[in-house]
């Protein structure tokens, strides 16, 4: 038995499901988990999606990367162990999101399959879609907005995914982005027709 999980600790029901959610919204609830490597478009289609949605009149909020760091998991490092509890934290958190009738979106490099795997497993069939954002590496590195690419190769970041450290590609994922070919609008669209055509967006 794990000692360290809490005795006496029983989830509380509440009187309002997530159906109900989803019916007051006009949406499903769902996570749409972006993966891919550094700069690979992530954050920014991720942002794009989220705009058009609420022009929609539909609500999605995006988690980012970044942006997670510096508050929840501002504890953690890039070290495999860290890397995996990040995704621990983020996946509960989107589950949440998702239990409320939002549609969250991920936006982190998640480099591990058995990681995103195990959001996946959070949630019904269905309310996790991968997008894979793929881009070649000899593209990412002339992109490199944050010259991180480049700190990489000096040896100056250690545990840098796609340089100094492994990055699994999905094996089946829902979508594939490959933004060295398409730009962000086309990108989006993918997205939304996705939601659109899998009964998402009600």
């Amino acid at each position: 038995m794990d000692q360290s999980k809490p005795k006496n600790v029983f989830w509380h029901e509440g009187k309002v499901k997530k159906e109900d959610r989803e019916r007051l919204l006009g949406q499903k609830g769902v996570i749409v988990w972006f993966t891919g490597l550094s700069a690979s478009g992530k954050s920014t289609i991720a942002c794009e999606v989220e705009r058009r949605l609420f022009e929609k009149g539909k609500l999605a909020y995006v988690l980012d990367g970044d942006n997670i760091r510096h508050g929840l998991n501002k504890d953690l490092g890039f070290s495999p162990e860290d890397r995996e509890e990040n995704i621990r934290r983020i996946g509960e958190v989107a589950k949440l999101f998702s239990d409320a009738g939002l549609i969250a979106l991920t936006a982190f490099i998640s480099p591990y399959k058995k990681d995103r795997d195990k959001v996946r497993n959070l949630v019904k069939k269905g309310e996790f879609i991968e997008v894979y954002v793929k881009c070649p590496i000899s593209v990412l590195k002339q992109r490199d907005p944050k010259g991180m690419y480049e700190k990489a190769l000096r040896g100056e970041v250690k545990d840098f995914t796609g340089i100094s450290a492994p990055y699994e590609e999905p094996d089946n994922p829902e979508l594939i982005l490959e933004t060295d070919k398409e730009s962000v609008e086309q990108s989006v669209n993918k997205v939304l027709a996705y939601l659109e055509n899998h009964g998402i967006l009600i």
